[in-house]
């Protein structure tokens, strides 16, 4: 015979310790109300820089998607403080989960543009060659895969008491959880190549500042991404445990330095360096040579420029 709570048929209240827990007023609301003020600021800062470069022929997608991060973290920040006056609201905590996850995944992707920009200009022959082109579509669209795999199985876990389910649905975001780690580590698979081989002939410029400033700015990014990526994944691997016994790593200090605290350091370094000086290359760049080359329209490679689309279409109307 069903329990009352089966026949009510969901959402039920989680009875693992999640990273984060339950939010509270005190003192979840004022330190999501912080965090809500910095993303606010940055949001305001990456739309302004990319309506000035638009307005004077310089089109940088990418300062759209750092707007689009900004705004999925704002929503993120919103949810929790919601759920935080109302604790018992399971729904509030699963939308919350959701967006937690997602958006990151903005950054994720500008880092691996920009390392495809260094490789291709240090390391032309390797950066342009077919296999890695069309290699690289394959990981970008994985990417939203493995973000809807995290969603489903988050949502499904809510609704269901049955442990067989339970226990793929945790299969299924250790999975995901591992491909996102394993994309934030992408760039550095790029930048080795770059520096590590003799150079090419060929090499190229583009942008302003120095090849090795550019270098500095997307390994730093890229390590706190593989810092943030990582704590997610190792927390999910660990064995479950109650709410009642909670790890260090479930508590709000590791929350909030592993996600807004390093995101805040990221936009800092990804905003205040001005990649869209620093990283831009002139329209329509497909094969060598191209990034020298004196385009008269500046914006992204039309590869790049569709994974953008995907991702923050609003950033680009």
């Amino acid at each position: 015979m069903l329990s009352s709570l089966e026949k009510r048929g969901g959402p039920y209240a989680s009875t693992s310790a999640g990273v984060g827990g339950l939010p509270t007023n005190v003192p979840d609301t004022i330190i999501c109300a912080i965090f809500l003020v910095m993303y606010i600021g940055f949001a305001v800062t990456n739309m302004t820089i990319l309506q000035k470069n638009k307005r004077r022929g310089h089109k940088f997608n990418l300062s759209g998607m750092l707007f689009g991060f900004c705004m999925a973290r704002i929503t993120t920040l919103t949810l929790r403080i919601v759920w935080a006056n109302r604790p018992h609201n399971v729904r509030l905590g699963i939308a919350a989960n959701i967006f937690v996850n997602a958006g990151i995944l903005l950054v994720y992707i500008i880092n691996l543009i920009l390392a495809q920009r260094i490789l291709r200009a240090k390391q032309p022959h390797i950066g342009w060659h077919p296999i890695p082109r069309k290699g690289s579509k394959v990981f970008y669209w994985l990417l939203p895969a493995a973000l809807i795999m995290v969603i489903t199985a988050i949502v499904v876990m809510f609704y269901t008491l049955d442990p067989v389910t339970r226990a793929d649905c945790r299969d299924v975001q250790l999975t995901a959880i591992t491909y996102l780690f394993f994309f934030t580590c992408l760039p550095l698979l790029h930048i080795i190549p770059a520096v590590a081989l003799p150079r090419s002939k060929q090499e190229e410029t583009f942008g302003e500042g120095s090849m090795l400033a550019k270098i500095v700015i997307l390994t730093a990014s890229t390590c706190l991404c593989i810092l943030v990526s990582g704590f997610k994944m190792g927390s999910l691997y660990r064995p479950l445990r109650p709410v009642s016994n909670p790890a260090w790593y479930h508590g709000k200090p590791a929350f909030y330095v592993f996600n807004f605290v390093l995101e805040i350091m990221i936009l800092c370094l990804l905003t205040f360096s001005r990649i869209d000086k620093r990283f831009w290359i002139p329209n329509g760049s497909t094969k060598p040579g191209d990034y020298s080359g004196m385009g008269k329209e500046s914006g992204d490679e039309s590869s790049e420029r569709t994974i953008a689309a995907t991702a923050e279409p609003k950033a680009q109307a």
